[in-house]
């Protein structure tokens, strides 16, 4: 026995020696800074403090919906925990599920997990197999150190017109998109990438070495992509698809073309069961982001051009129209892309002949290209900017082909010189000194400040407490009131309730919501309109029968009240016993 495990041991330092020997102590610290840089938008949310439990940045919505993802599927239920009664439907529950199993294993809490266990984790296996997918492509570790450099920190040119501005370093996603620091808010965005990374070392490995075992691990990989993010996941197949043909074609080899069958079998079998046809969930909408980038407050708003756009569109104007948009078309991409532009390099040396693009140069073009194209021609029912999430594949890949540009294009700088120091030198300063600008600012301004957007109070935290050791039962919450969330914007942490239509209550609770974050129902397509209406009716009634009545029917097992909003008369109903109160909340249940 001793000696199987002395063997183990020998086996698992070797394969660790093997699988690390290409990183430097500096590509190391890159990847431990990177990831410390993505984790500070996660690791603060979550925690209480004295004023509650804070969240920071878009953690007050996604982060919630995410923990009550998870929680109803660690029960073990696939019902929608913010619609109760229905399944979950229209929606990659990948990275839940792997939330929720962690949670049955670890025993730790699902939203310690989520904010504070995960996100360094997540980061550091990102930045390992990126360098680890880049090296074995290139075979330079200069270059597997910038595109790693360029995942962690690529940036927009957004900061350059808020200082001009306003004088503050910001505009991450000014020109529509989000950058590299704020990955981690997006969980299953951020869980797609490493199995992207991972996907394509195996890949290259696989058809490298003739393995059929490295291969079977990435069609796995790329295979539940799909599931994990939906975007990712119609980007590879599409990607795999032309590589494949191209492998064929140029060098009569079928494997790729096998990869591609295998993925595409395997995100069919575990994705359609949940979604309706793409053709329902995508709207033909070309140059939706051009314009509302244009004309929204919180984008580049550029109302005179804003204007011509949509006056050139009316009048049928296609020769003014078709510049106006090209120029509107390069700012969205200049905007975005940043210092990343100088990936456009490995193109324009390649130029467009396909006998210079090896098999795994066409995959990683065609994410990229098919990352701009898709949201440029296509929208998303419910909410209209989240095909926007195709465009984050592009910067990342960007990054990617900039980082293998960089070390091959400044290289002869070396030999010249200024005042004694070298002119690649200089450029190395200023390219890091560019890049970073949005990272720094969206920390700076989002999540490093000492209070929060958002909060759930002690008070509240205690109610949901004693809720979650309850037996199961459909809370019925009051409808997000937009208005008195406006007025209340003045005085943060607000409480979550004014804050955003989220799925707190259900997320702390562990209790199925009857109506709660209408943002993610419209984008998943539920009918959530008709609850909204019965629960605003019910609030004008004053026959008791009916509202009991209504209750009975739907099923509601608690009602959950917080006292400054619509405290009502739900008390003096006979069917109702109050369970719980303090000086914010008052749980009623529903005795059917």
């Amino acid at each position: 026995m001793e000696t199987s495990k002395l063997a183990l041991k020998r086996e698992t330092f070797q394969f660790m020696k093997s699988f690390f020997k290409e990183f430097k102590p500096i590509t190391l610290g890159l990847i431990l800074v990177g990831s410390l840089t993505w984790t500070l938008t996660m690791v603060k949310s979550g925690l209480v403090y004295s004023y509650g439990m804070g969240f920071w940045g878009p953690n007050g919505h996604d982060g919630i919906w995410h923990i009550a993802l998870a929680e109803s599927l660690a029960k073990g239920s696939w019902g929608m925990p913010v619609f109760a009664g229905e399944t979950i439907k229209n929606y990659h529950i990948g990275f839940d599920l792997l939330l929720a199993i962690l949670h049955k294993i670890t025993l730790i809490p699902i939203h310690i997990l989520y904010f504070q266990v995960i996100p360094p984790i997540l980061s550091l296996a990102i930045g390992i197999f990126a360098y680890k997918f880049v090296y074995l492509w290139s075979g330079s570790i200069k270059k597997s150190f910038w595109a790693t450099f360029f995942i962690y920190f690529g940036g927009s040119w957004g900061f350059v017109v808020t200082l001009i501005r306003s004088g503050r370093l910001e505009g991450e996603s000014l020109f529509w998109s989000q950058q590299s620091v704020s990955t981690l808010i997006n969980p299953p965005f951020a869980l797609s990438l490493l199995l992207i990374f991972a996907g394509l070392w195996t890949l290259v490995k696989g058809i490298e070495n003739g393995s059929k075992k490295y291969l079977v691990a990435s069609t796995f990989l790329f295979g539940v992509l799909i599931q994990v993010k939906v975007y990712a996941g119609i980007l590879i197949l599409f990607a795999l698809l032309i590589a494949g043909i191209k492998r064929l074609f140029s060098d009569r080899k079928t494997d790729l073309i096998k990869v591609f069958t295998g993925v595409l079998v395997l995100s069919i079998l575990i994705f359609a069961p949940v979604t309706r046809s793409m053709g329902e969930t995508l709207l033909f909408r070309p140059f939706w982001f051009l314009e509302s980038m244009m004309a929204t407050p919180d984008r580049l708003n550029w109302q005179r051009f804003a204007s011509a756009l949509a006056n050139y569109k009316l009048s049928e104007n296609w020769i003014k129209g078709s510049l106006a948009y090209l120029i509107a078309f390069l700012i969205f991409l200049f905007g975005n892309f940043g210092t990343r532009l100088i990936g456009l390099l490995w193109f324009m040396k390649k130029r467009l002949n396909i006998r210079n693009y090896q098999y795994i140069d066409v995959l990683i073009a065609m994410i990229v290209l098919l990352g701009v194209i898709i949201p440029m021609l296509f929208i998303q029912v419910g909410t209209s900017w989240n095909t926007i999430q195709f465009f984050y594949y592009s910067l990342v890949f960007s990054g990617l082909l900039a980082g293998i540009v960089i070390p091959v294009s400044i290289k002869r700088l070396k030999v010249i010189k200024m005042y004694d120091i070298s002119l690649y030198d200089t450029f190395i300063v200023l390219f890091i000194i560019l890049t970073i600008p949005t990272t720094i600012g969206t920390l700076w301004y989002n999540y490093l400040p000492s209070r929060p957007p958002a909060k759930i109070s002690v008070a509240e935290l205690e109610a949901l407490k004693f809720l979650a050791k309850q037996p199961d039962g459909v809370v019925l919450t009051l409808p997000f009131n937009k208005e008195a969330a406006k007025k209340a914007e003045s005085n943060p942490p607000r409480p979550l309730y004014l804050y955003e239509s989220t799925a707190y209550v259900s997320a702390f609770s562990r209790q199925p919501g009857y109506l709660e974050d209408v943002v993610n129902l419209e984008i998943t397509g539920y009918d959530w309109k008709e609850r909204r209406n019965s629960i605003e009716n019910i609030l004008n009634l004053t026959d008791e029968s009916v509202l009991s009545e209504f209750l009975k029917r739907e099923s509601i097992g608690y009602i959950y009240l917080t006292k400054n909003t619509q405290f009502n008369k739900f008390d003096i109903l006979l069917r109702l016993s109050k369970i719980f109160e303090n000086n914010e909340v008052v749980l009623f249940r529903v005795n059917n």
